[in-house]
């Protein structure tokens, strides 16, 4: 709940950028994204590395910069995760330690990345816990947008179909004669899949559904 308020709070900011903080006296570097009501806020970022750094050298030796300003926080996180890549972080003088975007495979490490053939956006959507939150994100998006009065779901009352869909209606065939799969559905005992008739007798070891092959 309380990652939810964070989220929440963080979408009805009025700037959302991509900054880039550099350690002047290493000109080590770290990229990432910040929604906020004051540019001026001071902040330069909360990556492990990027601490430690500031801690040896101190907050005077690192500069902050905006790189890119984005409309809002959806497209900030998908923009971060197009610049902080995987050859973003493999870059010795970057400071990033995860993949941008959050979530999924933004807890990764440059050494698990290294072990080749790793594709972000696929490992980010295998991981439920980056749907659920996504699917947070946009729930709390989508109900803001229609309190601002931004979106509105659409309004049908007083409409109705023309004559001429009316008579395509009239002449669609709802007899399934021209529709091979008419009458039939999908049964499995796990490994195989086959279609019997719909009111057809359901055989042991077998169900309704059908396995799919990935």
């Amino acid at each position: 709940m309380e990652e939810v308020k964070k989220v929440r709070h963080a979408i009805r900011r009025k700037y959302h950028i991509i900054y880039k903080t550099t350690c002047t006296i290493t000109n080590k570097f770290y990229v990432g994204m910040h929604s906020t009501d004051n540019l001026e806020d001071g902040y330069q970022g909360s990556g492990k590395r990027l601490k430690y750094s500031v801690n040896k050298h101190g907050i005077d030796n690192h500069t902050t910069e905006v790189l890119e300003f984005l409309d809002d926080r959806e497209s900030l996180k998908i923009r971060e995760a197009e610049i902080v890549n995987e050859k973003f972080i493999g870059d010795e003088l970057c400071m990033n330690i995860a993949l941008g975007g959050g979530g999924g495979a933004g807890n990764m490490t440059k050494e698990q990345l290294s072990r080749g053939g790793v594709n972000a956006n696929k490992i980010k959507w295998a991981n439920p816990d980056f749907i659920k939150k996504m699917s947070k994100l946009m729930s709390i998006r989508l109900k803001d947008l229609h309190q601002r009065g931004i979106l509105k779901a659409p309004d049908w009352t007083g409409r109705k179909h023309s004559e001429a869909t009316k008579l395509k209606m009239n002449k669609a065939d709802r007899t399934g004669v021209k529709n091979s799969q008419f009458g039939t559905r999908w049964i499995t005992n796990g490994t195989e899949n086959k279609k019997i008739k719909k009111n057809g007798i359901i055989p042991n070891n077998w169900k309704l559904g059908r396995k799919i092959k990935i």
